[in-house]
């Protein structure tokens, strides 16, 4: 596994159930296409499994 992991906010949460808004705000991601590099460990891993319909990873 990658050290870090890059994640971009690729869909509005406009329209999202509150879960899912809330797990996007956790993940850093305040607007659309903006991106954070965040650990790679189980927490943030799953974190993007809830909400993989609207972000996109890649490994830093």
């Amino acid at each position: 596994m990658a050290e870090k992991l890059k994640i971009t906010l690729v869909k509005s949460t406009i329209g999202a159930i509150p879960k899912h808004k809330k797990t996007v705000e956790a993940l850093g991601l305040r607007k659309l296409n903006k991106t954070v590099e965040l650990p790679d460990n189980e927490a943030t891993r799953g974190m993007i499994q809830q909400v993989k319909h609207l972000v996109k990873v890649e490994e830093a």
